[in-house]
């Protein structure tokens, strides 16, 4: 198992896949590559590279609950997030590889003004995608660009931990789901007691979290935290939507004061084939968008952003187009990914 996970690591593949009957398998770019020079795994061979990476409660838990989730912090090599699952009776294993290095927020080409963002003392920043459009590395950027800004202390809740921050010139302390605490919102609650400038939420999954991250954000604190939607729009309609009815109307006036942006990503392949690159929806919480959220009016955010460029404020199909300008992705990536496809196609051509 070491071996293959150190050919992950050295390809800078995203997740190794073992699956019976076929042979190890890395995503590298969003694409699934077979290893070089290695045979097909059969259910022994799977068995034994699986085992060897668990201790006997592990063990006993996979085979008991039929599946396991659990991190792996390997000396040298890094941090690996390993979720174990069975395929008609036979032991097979997903393994996401981690971070070794936290990218900076220039790196990844995020929008500047996200450094402003993390320096307001309270409010909610939401990292926001499908699974796999880069939520974590962002939430990660996030946190090292703080780490390194200014002395404060930061306290995350994540499911699995999956880069360790060094205390550099903040305090920063990492709780993982069930090796730290029992659940997210339990976890936030009990953080609110530690003493933190920072929270960082690995994902918004449920009412309770939702509830707990924003009373947060409203006693002073500055939460950071990751949801899987596909704009900016569905985002605040699936916190407000998640909550009774009768409550609605309260969280819509409680996000509208704590919210201070929404970025959503899409990660597109490049046209070079040498990896993606990142197309993002930026939404700021602007006087005009405190207004629509207060006043249930959702459908305006789109038309809020395209007018509001010139605070920051960018479109998920103007990225698309620009990049689809530049040649840097093709135009059957930018058609497909496109929220408008009509207005899309009148606009790229121009």
């Amino acid at each position: 198992m070491l071996n293959l996970l150190k050919k992950a690591v050295k390809a800078e593949a995203s997740d190794l896949h073992l699956t019976t009957g076929a042979p190890p398998i890395l995503r590298i770019h969003g694409e699934l590559i077979i290893i070089e020079d290695e045979e097909p795994l059969t259910n022994e061979t799977n068995k034994e590279l699986i085992y060897s990476i668990l201790n006997e409660t592990q063990k006993n838990k996979a085979l008991e609950d039929l599946e396991l989730c659990f991190s792996l912090n390997i000396l040298d090599l890094g941090y690996f997030r390993i979720t174990i699952y069975f395929q008609r009776g036979m032991i097979e294993a997903s393994i996401r590889i981690g971070m070794v290095e936290a990218k900076t927020i220039k790196e990844l080409e995020l929008p500047l003004l996200l450094s402003d963002m993390v320096r307001r003392p309270n409010g909610i920043i939401l990292i926001t995608g499908a699974t796999g459009q880069g939520k974590t590395t962002t939430f990660y950027a996030l946190i090292d660009f703080i780490n390194k800004d200014r002395r404060c202390k930061i306290i995350t809740v994540e499911d699995p931990v999956e880069y360790v921050h060094k205390n550099i010139k903040s305090i920063v302390v990492q709780q993982e789901l069930y090796l730290d605490t029992k659940s997210f919102d339990n976890a936030i609650r009990h953080i609110l007691r530690q003493n933190p400038d920072i929270i960082g939420v690995g994902e918004m999954r449920d009412l309770e979290t939702i509830s707990a991250a924003i009373t947060a954000a409203e006693t002073g604190h500055l939460v950071i935290a990751t949801l899987h939607t596909n704009d900016c729009a569905q985002t605040i309609n699936r916190i407000i939507d998640v909550f009774p009815s009768h409550q609605q109307d309260q969280i819509r006036t409680q996000l509208a004061s704590t919210l201070n942006c929404i970025i959503n990503q899409k990660l597109l392949p490049r046209v070079d084939k040498k990896g993606r690159v990142l197309a993002y929806e930026f939404l700021i919480a602007n006087d005009a968008v405190r207004t629509i959220i207060r006043d249930n009016k959702l459908q305006m955010i789109n038309n809020t952003i395209q007018t509001a460029r010139n605070q920051g404020m960018v479109t998920l199909d103007e990225m698309i187009k620009n990049f689809y300008q530049k040649g840097m992705i093709t135009y059957d990536t930018a058609i497909a990914n496109a929220k408008d496809l009509k207005s899309f196609k009148m606009k790229a051509s121009v």
